[in-house]
């Protein structure tokens, strides 16, 4: 079995996995959402402290799968250094207490391997990753091999999900709200503008739609004595995540008609929202693509993915020294580059 660890951000996560059946034993996870909600987002040293408290008392539920552990599994790029350094402190010291393999693991490929859990693999694939830190397609050729074929210029998906929420006073993670609201709200009263719409780039960003949104909600409030109605907020909503909708699809489909590879998926936090989802199964369909996604309760960051690449990690003998091991914090990858 593979004991895995992740504390990329704000979730203190453990996952138990069989290697040879890819059988997820153990889960658990432990959310910092309520603690982070009265900032309007993820304090660094904040989530480091609780990371600090959740992963040992997650750690003491796993004790009797110890004598079968093979190897130790850690996220350790990328993501918030303070909060990546919990997670791998206590790895370190499992490997060597242990005397087992240590295992250092790509965040944004272990979302990748969220929808392979306890299933096989299904590669070569097309990944949308769409995360509160990252927008990217990334060509999965094999297990060694996958190329970001387009990225983000400025903010990610989650991240402009998280902030257009708290333009309108409605709480983190901004993502389920928003999702929320615009099924009840009207999605073509606000033309917002679609990013990069007559440009030829194949790239993401989200910065002048998330002005566009700032511009409207003070506008609306201002009409109304300075707060928002419930109708405004819902058609901010829904008019905001159709314009999210309609460029990430128009950058899309450049790809996919060029690309031959018929499997494709999204993954990541967002990838949880439905709205999103179902766009995608249509275009999918239009194109002659087989789509797939992660459960709900993978989609955002967890053990069991960091687990599940883990088990091909190890096949691979793909292990690192507890004493060189990395720790690897957020940063822009260029389209072209190598995960």
């Amino acid at each position: 079995m593979i004991l895995s660890i992740e504390s990329s951000c704000d979730d203190s996560s453990i996952a138990i996995t069989e290697i040879e059946t890819k059988k997820l034993l153990f889960h658990k996870k432990i959310s910092q959402e309520a603690e982070h909600a009265c900032y309007g987002g993820v304090v660094p040293e904040l989530a480091s402290r609780l990371h600090a408290v959740a992963l040992p008392e997650i750690l003491q539920e796993t004790k009797a799968y110890f004598p079968q552990l093979k190897a130790i599994a850690v996220t350790n790029q990328p993501g918030l250094g303070v909060t990546l350094l919990e997670g791998i402190a206590m790895a370190k010291t499992l490997a060597v207490l242990l005397e087992i393999p240590l295992i250092s693991v790509h965040h944004l490929k272990a979302h990748i391997y969220s929808l392979f859990i306890e299933k096989e693999s299904i590669i070569p694939l097309l990944v949308l990753l769409i995360s509160g830190g990252h927008t990217q397609i990334i060509r999965v050729e094999h297990f060694e091999k996958m190329e970001i074929m387009a990225t983000s210029m400025d903010d990610s998906v989650g991240e402009s999900f998280d902030k257009c929420a708290k333009m309108m006073g409605l709480g983190y993670p901004g993502g389920p709200i928003i999702e929320a609201l615009a099924r009840e709200g009207d999605e073509d009263r606000f033309d917002f503008p679609v990013p990069l719409r007559n440009s030829p780039l194949i790239a993401f960003s989200l910065s002048g739609l998330k002005n566009a949104v700032r511009l409207q909600v003070e506008k609306s409030s201002v009409s109304n004595g300075g707060t928002l109605t419930p109708k405004d907020q819902r058609d901010i909503a829904a008019s905001f995540q159709k314009a999210v909708k309609l460029h990430l699809l128009q950058k899309s489909k450049k790809i996919f008609a060029k690309e031959k590879i018929r499997d494709f998926a999204i993954v990541g936090g967002a990838s949880a929202n439905l709205y999103i989802r179902e766009a995608y199964e249509i275009l999918c369909r239009q194109y002659g693509k087989r789509m797939h996604t992660a459960p709900l309760k993978y989609c955002s960051d967890n053990a069991a993915m960091v687990g599940r690449y883990a088990i091909e990690a190890y096949k691979r003998k793909d292990f690192v020294d507890p004493d060189t091991i990395d720790i690897i914090s957020t940063k822009k990858q260029q389209s072209g580059t190598l995960l």
